[in-house]
């Protein structure tokens, strides 16, 4: 579609006006009038950020691949954008063709973090969509909305129509060709209501006790479920992956072919909302990988390509897998990245030949300090493991090793937080006895993120420091970490105890975002955006607080807000790993044995595409 001459006197106004231009390499371009369902996929970040999002690129594709279904993309506009667009009455538009995104029929946001919900109030706002779904009529779009954080859908329950719980690869589709089929909203609503990863709130009415928590959920509709099953793909190495990617004008966040060579975790650390709402552990065969890097580097140029999983080298033919990638890559002259591996010999050998004499950071995450703490949190990993990888990556000439902490962990004490302190200093000490004066340029980056409970996880129930403590444990850490040849940096408070409200809410801090909202908070998570004056006067006028959301630890005869979601894990594994963080007492990798979480109860666990990786996961489970 042709820009308009207002949209292109606006755009010379703007910084990065190609963040609003569309029109880039493999972005669809169809004629709305012959397709029978408009479908606006919607980010509630800018462009270089949403743009660096698989999952855009995954399911803008399959709903494209449909002749009957035009799948378009929504930004939020940076703040100047905005301005201009309010000045001059110009609605929120679509990048494909700039239609105003209130005659899409579906608007489907991402949840990819919570302190991103205000921006989805403001660009339904921006385009003219009523933002509570009560005052929706018959000619507004449905709004709907996924990802991880619709595990815990009730704060945006008065603003989204539809909630999509799981994997959306094969609903999505099915949820967008329905909406063809109903002229009428309530008659959509409810079709889609008997689908398994589909939640309407509507449809229920929450009861609360006199103290404030959740009594029950009473159904207004009774046939709508008493739980929502998350919809699971069963057969990754089958599902829809895209090859033919949108190529961005301008530099996003992550520039770069990207393939997920498997989805789930086995290793369950008690912290982990992605270890939980991810399993089971579902693998693309070798040969499909390999084919859909050679289409997308074909197809998009791309001079990186990233695997993509929540820990690469647990693919169960890493090796070749990566041996293969890397003989791939170099003869396209393309470079290879492989995040959140497995530090042990083979993958440095990997690493080694990968960035040869160019040698970037080296990431660890102990997650905590000390050894008592790390099984607490069920993160099975020794300073032994440790010191050893570091050990050889300043062996192979690396100069940058960055770690990764939580702090306010549930059981943590000052002692964890000085075992983060002696793990830095003993790395520079190791650099100093491997190179000694030669080492003068070798750095340690500690940074550490304040822990969030999230739902679905065994530390669900457990209560967030304050921030006056929080902040104690910045300065405590300060002062140790503070040494030449090493970098402290920490994640705020203020946005951390957010997090945490927001993130174990209920219906009522609906309220407390949407008043946020109408104070003018905007893209809460950047701190150059973020108002934290405004966010304590929409607390106060709406009495929502962090002492009832985020310090309170629960217990466990309380009916927790998201227990209307069913994530196929047990509630009673959940609290058998929560107890068992009490006592410091491990659970095993579950490739090593099942741990009774549930999940096999509606999935094969370890899903592959052929006999031989699953026997080849047998074996690795054999030798430990």
């Amino acid at each position: 579609m042709i820009i308009d001459k207002e949209l292109d006197r606006i755009l010379k106004k703007v910084e990065k006006p190609a963040r609003y231009i569309g029109g880039e390499v493999n972005s669809v371009i169809k004629n709305p009038a012959d397709v029978s369902v408009r479908v606006g996929f919607a980010f509630p970040d800018t462009y270089e950020i949403g743009m660096s999002y698989m999952g855009l690129q995954i399911l803008y594709n399959i709903l494209n691949k449909n002749p009957d279904i035009y799948c378009e993309r929504i930004f939020a506009p940076a703040p100047d954008m905005e301005k201009i667009m309010r000045e001059e009455g110009r609605k929120l538009f679509t990048l494909e063709t700039f239609t105003p995104i209130d005659e899409m029929d579906i608007i489907g946001f991402t949840l990819q973090y919570e302190m991103a919900f205000t921006n989805i109030l403001n660009m339904l706002d921006l385009g003219g969509v009523p933002v509570k779904s009560c005052d929706r009529g018959e000619d507004d779009p449905i709004v709907a909305a996924g990802g991880p954080c619709a595990y815990n859908p009730e704060p945006l329950a008065d603003f989204v129509d539809m909630f999509i719980i799981g994997d959306g690869e094969e609903l999505l589709e099915q949820v967008a060709l329905m909406r063809a089929e109903y002229s009428s909203r309530e008659e959509y609503l409810r079709a889609c209501s008997q689908l398994d990863g589909i939640y309407i709130p509507a449809f229920y009415d929450v009861k609360y006790n006199d103290d404030g928590t959740v009594k029950e959920y009473v159904k207004l509709y009774d046939k709508a479920p008493d739980r929502v099953r998350r919809a699971v793909v069963t057969d990754l190495d089958s599902a829809e992956f895209p090859t033919e990617n949108i190529v961005p004008f301008i530099d996003t966040v992550h520039d770069r072919a990207v393939v997920e060579t498997f989805r789930g975790c086995t290793r369950g650390c008690r912290f982990c909302q992605a270890g939980m709402i991810y399993r089971p552990v579902r693998e693309r065969r070798p040969d499909t990988i390999k084919e859909i890097v050679r289409e997308q580097l074909k197809n998009t140029g791309h001079e990186e390509l990233s695997l993509l999983s929540l820990s690469t080298s647990d693919y169960s033919r890493f090796e070749d897998l990566a041996m293969d990638l890397m003989g791939m890559c170099k003869a396209q002259n393309v470079s290879l990245s492989l995040p959140s591996l497995r530090l042990d010999s083979f993958s440095f050998n990997v690493l080694n030949e990968i960035q040869g004499y160019r040698k970037s950071g080296l990431t660890f995450a102990p997650e905590a300090g000390s050894q008592r703490l790390r099984d607490v949190i069920n993160k099975n990993i020794t300073e032994e493991n440790i010191y050893s990888a570091v050990e050889q990556a300043i062996e192979l000439g690396w100069e940058t090793i960055k770690l990764y902490f939580m702090d306010g962990l549930p059981g943590e004490t000052f002692e964890d937080l000085d075992g983060i302190a002696n793990i830095a200093r003993n790395i520079l000490d190791i650099n100093f006895r491997i190179r000694g004066r030669k080492g003068g340029r070798f750095r340690v980056t500690v940074s550490v993120s304040n822990f969030v409970p999230k739902a679905h996880t065994p530390f669900q129930w457990a209560g967030q420091d304050r921030p006056e403590m929080l902040r104690e444990k910045h300065n405590y850490l300060s002062e140790r970490l503070h040494v030449k040849g090493i970098t402290f940096n920490y994640h705020e408070t203020e946005t951390s105890n957010l997090e945490a409200i927001i993130a174990r809410g209920d219906r009522k801090v609906g309220k407390l975002i949407y008043r946020a909202w109408q104070l003018g908070c905007r893209f809460d998570a950047w701190t150059e955006h973020h108002r934290g004056d405004l966010w304590q006067q929409a607390m106060d006028e709406t009495g929502v607080t962090p002492e009832f959301y985020a310090y309170r630890e629960r217990s466990y005869d309380e009916m927790l807000p998201w227990e209307i979601i069913d994530p196929l894990i047990e509630r009673d594994f959940l609290i058998r790993e929560n107890e068992k963080a009490k006592e410091a007492q491990v659970t095993h990798d579950c490739r090593l044995g099942c741990v009774g979480c549930g999940m096999n109860k509606h999935a094969q666990c370890f899903h592959s595409a052929d006999e031989d990786m699953l026997k080849h996961i047998g074996k690795e489970a054999a030798s430990g």
